[in-house]
């Protein structure tokens, strides 16, 4: 019987077979992560964390940061957070989550202290194999001599929880369940035909449904290993090859496009490391990068498709011998797919209109959030936002966006979000934010204002100031002043082609 939450997914795996690489070289084998995890999630407990109770997890990328998602959602429900946050992002998130705990290191992020309000406030404290919590620099025990074993989390249960990027509202909250996490990482290593033999090069970061799923649970649950990187490094990427021995690597195009960068003086390092495949997901990849990845590594580049309310792939390219067709994103992978029109009818092969899905790995709906899942849905479909067509073979090719979202090489940003930060400084009398394309990122945030009247401020000093209320990866890479913003007949703000329109495409 397949695994139906995340404590059965971690039992998968030979108990003296390596779980876990952690950068120092340390080998967890199964049987030790699975102990640390149900000590740790035992420890959770005792601070009056239940099934459901919000975790938010605020740590540096590596293997404490694996375990602890691992011992949160065991526990409780992970809410895994980007350590990059600024302390006003971190308020919001954490009230809008509800969180119990705040589960960090000792004098790390005091930005998300500062932000915790009632949560308690939990250390992880120690190293892989012997981490405890300290609360108020007390440790917190497990579960004494005869006393009852924590609950176990039922597969209906929320084990994670996710913000995505609104585009005209608040970002949302995305529960994801038990049975979907364990069924989507199935999923992924059944298209990839992950075994015991594998091991994933986790560079993608652990508070992102990318990393956790294809990165860290598709190979524990069939038994393989994870090397627990700190995070993408181009300069380190070639060695870390060589010190982890890892079949396959999961990323982003932008950083397969920076390991590509540096790629000729590693040469050898990349064919000797013989990686069964290369994984790219999370934004389109460029042909050319897919090309010159398969020629440095000698292996297949497999491409897929996938978002956060379908608890990450959905579709993804097969590995050979099947066909993987060039600027497709590949057959579907345990849910339906189909390409609907207007009024929500499937469309033949060929046709083009927006991507829809349905099926276990999908979310029933987002959180308290009636307004976004009435038009998230139609009937029994979820609406990715995303244009497409499907061709006579079942295979899904992307051709354009319809919702407003901008992708940054991964990183999914709300245009609303950053027009509030403009529209938060007094300078600033109209805002509005859009996408524009980059080479490496595939789009950049860019943004067009009109300044009130007598104000006087330059683009470098409006970015500065916008940095000290959003993530730096939020900050417009380029800002326009205006007399006035483009609106529709309605009065509506118009993103979409607000690039083209004010000249900032490659020509």
């Amino acid at each position: 019987m397949s695994a139906q939450t995340l404590c059965e997914l971690l039992e998968a795996g030979d108990p003296e077979a390596a779980a876990l690489v952690c950068p120092d070289g340390q080998v967890m084998s199964h049987a030790q992560l699975r102990a640390e995890v149900k000590r740790l999630s035992g420890q959770l407990r005792t601070l009056g964390v239940g099934p459901g109770d919000r975790i938010a997890v605020v740590l540096p990328n590596g293997a404490e940061m694996a375990i602890a998602f691992l011992a949160a959602a065991s526990a409780g429900c992970a809410a895994p957070l980007n350590p990059r946050y600024r302390e006003g992002e971190f308020r919001f998130y954490m009230k809008d989550l509800r969180t119990r705990v705040l589960l960090t290191a000792p004098g790390h992020s005091p930005e998300a202290r500062s932000a915790a309000g009632d949560a308690v406030v939990a250390d992880l404290a120690g190293s892989p194999g012997n981490l405890h919590l300290e609360t108020n620099g007390a440790a917190s025990p497990g579960p004494g001599p005869g006393e009852p074993a924590p609950a176990a989390p039922a597969p209906d249960d929320a084990a994670l929880v996710l913000h995505t990027s609104g585009t005209t509202s608040r970002p949302k909250i995305v529960p994801i369940r038990h049975r979907s996490l364990a069924l989507s990482a199935a999923n992924i290593a059944e298209s990839l035909r992950l075994s015991p033999n594998d091991r994933s090069l986790n560079v993608m970061p652990l508070f992102h449904i990318h990393g956790l799923l294809a990165g860290l649970l598709a190979p524990l649950s069939v038994g393989g290993s994870v090397a627990a990187s700190t995070g993408f490094d181009a300069f380190s990427f070639f060695k870390q090859l060589a010190e982890f021995r890892p079949t396959y690597y999961t990323a982003v195009p932008t950083m397969h496009q920076m390991i590509i960068s540096r790629s000729e003086r590693h040469r050898s390092e990349a064919r000797s490391a013989r990686l069964r495949f290369v994984r790219s997901s999370s934004a389109s990849l460029p042909g050319p990068v897919m090309s010159r990845l398969s020629d440095i590594f000698d292996a297949p580049v497999i491409e897929a498709y996938g978002m956060t309310e379908a608890t990450h792939q959905m579709c993804s390219n097969p590995l050979p011998p099947a066909p993987a067709k060039a600027r497709s994103v590949g057959l579907p992978t345990g849910i339906d797919l189909a390409v609907l029109d207007e009024r929500g009818r499937p469309l033949p092969a060929g046709e083009r209109g927006e991507v829809c899905i349905r099926g276990a790995t999908v979310i029933d709906g987002y959180e308290n959030n009636p307004g976004a899942n009435e038009a998230a849905f139609t009937g029994c479909w979820f609406r990715t936002g995303d244009e497409g067509r499907i061709d006579e073979d079942g295979y899904l090719f992307l051709t354009g966006r319809l919702k407003e979202q901008i992708n940054r090489g991964g990183e999914k940003i709300s245009p609303l979000e950053v027009d509030e930060a403009l529209l938060g400084h007094a300078s600033v009398d109209e805002a509005v934010t859009f996408a524009m394309p980059h080479d490496k990122l595939g789009e950049e945030v860019a943004a067009a204002v009109v300044l009130a009247a007598g104000a006087v401020i330059t683009e470098r000093e409006l970015k500065d100031r916008l940095s000290a209320s959003i993530a730096a990866f939020k900050v417009p890479r380029k800002i326009v002043f205006l007399e006035s913003l483009p609106k529709g007949p309605t009065g509506k703000l118009q993103r979409i082609g607000l690039a083209e329109r004010l000249g900032l495409t490659p020509r």
